[in-house]
């Protein structure tokens, strides 16, 4: 099974430079892990030591939420995109 991640340009330097990585499991909280191992240090920086997805994390997969699914326990399948998008604060 091999699902794309997609990697934002803060996270690229654990990633080698890779925009994009290929990942399998059946749900996003394996996918974590399945980063973890071939990415050392890119779970903590999506994950919380309750084990619960960072607040200032977004996570889609196929370009749903994941919060409005089934959070870290969402399904995935072959073929699926998962996107991690940090937030974005700021203002005037």
């Amino acid at each position: 099974m091999s699902i794309t991640v997609r990697i934002p340009s803060p996270l690229r330097r654990l990633t080698n430079g890779a925009d994009k990585v290929q990942v399998d499991s059946e749900d996003l909280s394996g996918c974590i892990d399945d980063l973890e191992g071939q990415f050392p240090g890119l779970k903590e920086r999506l994950i919380d030591e309750d084990g619960n997805l960072r607040h200032f994390v977004n996570v889609y997969v196929n370009g749903e939420d994941i919060r409005f699914i089934d959070d870290i326990r969402t399904k995935v399948q072959a073929g699926d995109e998962i996107s991690i998008v940090p937030a974005v604060a700021g203002g005037a």
